[in-house]
């Protein structure tokens, strides 16, 4: 019975998936409004960025401009400079008289107080000259606010509202993004590392007068559905012509499937860590050491690869040998000195939640 847990069958009969759009965007409005134009309709194509809708913005439009002229008129900064110009000259009229004994010394510190105050005039003038471009990129930034766009490229596929509508918290078209197309698999956990990411299936749309068509492999969990005992893979379906409308139930054919041609780096999820025993004591066996031999920890790091291993001198503990009922797609044969080992063959890693059966093996009881 172990033995059969270390090939996975073989999975031919083909499973039932759903074709959908690689994404949908409800599209609404941050602010409230009434729709002023609607230049898009059912079925168009759009692209990222392209005008949706546009609200009425008479006051916003209004407000950008008054903030674009005042941020254009520099005749303050002018004055400004004009006044700091004259007042250095002033400084230097009244030095040249104190040198000819007629003027005071105080004349010619309080020249120098007024060429001061007006270099200070002049940095304000210029601040307030800032604040002007600041409030008209405030002003620019509401009027937009008016404006709705697609945030990705695709096919207008829903309108909810029409001219003179009032919107508030409702979207206002919908945009489904059909090139290329997600498609959605529900597989059964013993069918768990037969296909990787990079793999190609053979998906038949249930659609009268289409040919079989290839996906490729763009994901697969890594999370057990416990109460299914499923995980999900989800592929890519290549639709430059938009000949495929989204929401198509179809069927995936696992014996055609090809697997990627390039090598899987190190790190990949989809290589195992975990080295199965090949053969396990039963569960209810139970092997005592007569003697306290010393204790070996090894430390496995999917980084390394390699075990490291290490002598502890601590008195040696009960060793519990766990082996999963979940069949691997490849059996592999541990070496004496290790339980862990990294390993080359594509074995599925263990899931989260899955419903898993272990047996127990004691060895080295004190």
């Amino acid at each position: 019975m172990m033995a059969s847990a270390h090939t996975a069958p073989p999975a031919t009969k083909p499973s039932g998936c759903l074709i959908e759009p690689e994404q949908v965007a409800d599209v609404g409005s941050p602010v409230t409004g009434v729709i002023e134009r609607l230049p898009v309709a059912l079925g168009d194509a759009v692209e990222a960025g392209q005008t949706l809708a546009m609200l009425r913005a008479d006051v916003e439009r209004a407000n950008a401009g008054v903030a674009a002229l005042r941020s254009q008129v520099d005749a303050e900064v002018k004055a400004a400079q004009a006044n700091v110009v004259l007042a250095r000259q002033k400084v230097d009229r009244a030095r040249q008289l104190l040198a000819q004994d007629f003027v005071s010394a105080q004349a010619v510190e309080q020249a120098v107080a007024e060429a001061e105050v007006a270099v200070q005039k002049l940095k304000m003038a210029q601040s307030q000259q800032r604040i002007y471009g600041q409030e008209q990129a405030v002003a620019q930034a509401q009027l937009g606010l008016r404006t709705l766009r697609s945030p990705i490229r695709g096919v207008v596929v829903e309108r909810y509202s029409n001219l003179g509508e009032r919107v508030e918290d409702r979207p206002v078209i919908r945009v489904a993004s059909i090139d290329p197309l997600r498609v959605s698999l529900m597989v059964p956990i013993a069918q768990y590392g037969q296909v990787a990411v990079g793999d190609t299936l053979s998906i038949r749309p249930e659609l009268p007068g289409l040919d079989a068509l290839r996906a490729t492999v763009q994901y697969v969990d890594k999370v057990v559905d416990a109460a299914s005992n499923t995980f999900r893979v989800r592929l890519t379906l290549p639709n430059p012509d938009h000949r495929l409308p989204g929401g198509l139930r179809c069927k995936a054919d696992w014996s055609s499937r090809q697997a990627a041609a390039q090598a899987l780096p190190p790190g990949n999820p989809n290589r195992s860590p975990i080295a199965v025993p090949a053969k396990a004591a039963p569960a209810d066996k139970v092997q005592r050491s007569p003697s306290r031999a010393s204790v070996r920890t090894v430390s496995w790091s999917p980084e390394h690869g390699q075990p490291r291993r290490s002598q502890s001198a601590q008195p040696p503990a009960d060793v519990l040998v766990l082996r999963p009922s979940w069949a691997l797609s490849r059996p592999i044969t541990p070496t004496p000195e290790a339980r862990l080992a990294s390993t080359n063959a594509r074995t599925p890693p263990l899931l989260a939640q899955a419903t898993l059966t272990y047996s127990v093996t004691l060895s080295a009881l004190r």
